[in-house]
């Protein structure tokens, strides 16, 4: 039997392993909220009784217009951000329910597909405006 010898990891590198683990988590917890979002809005619209039909679907209707307009508040510290896109979702939960009953039509598929649209066009919107500012970047510098 051979053995195999490890080497012990120093503090410093036990320090950037545990560092790079830190980075991974942000965009592991964005996937795992789309995911659930992304699940919530499915079962919603395709009509399907499932006890996580409620939490996923008031998870998606929270969450789509906060990352919407969190990404379009660049400019703000992240508790600003986090603030103003938390009450902006809010708003925006409240003025579609509100158009919605106003005109009659109110359904839960249609608030869902209103928010979507709404958090879906934000984020276009905000693509886009970022896309221009680059290729203005560019042609500058060239």
């Amino acid at each position: 039997m051979q053995n195999i010898g490890i080497k012990a990891l120093s503090s410093d590198t036990e320090r950037q392993a545990g560092q790079g683990r830190r980075e991974d988590l942000p965009p592991l917890l964005a996937g795992v909220a789309v995911a659930v979002g992304g699940v919530g809005a499915t079962l919603a619209l395709i009509d399907l009784s499932s006890p996580l039909r409620g939490p996923f679907v008031l998870f998606f209707l929270l969450v789509a217009p906060a990352a919407a307009s969190w990404a379009a508040l660049r400019g703000l510290t992240p508790w600003g951000r986090i603030v103003a896109s938390a009450s902006g979702s809010v708003a925006v939960n409240l003025l579609v329910a509100q158009a919605m009953l106003a005109l009659h039509v109110w359904s839960v598929r249609g608030g869902v597909v209103a928010v979507t649209l709404f958090s879906s066009l934000t984020l276009l919107l905000v693509l886009l405006r970022r896309a221009r500012r680059r290729t203005t970047a560019r042609r500058r510098t060239t």
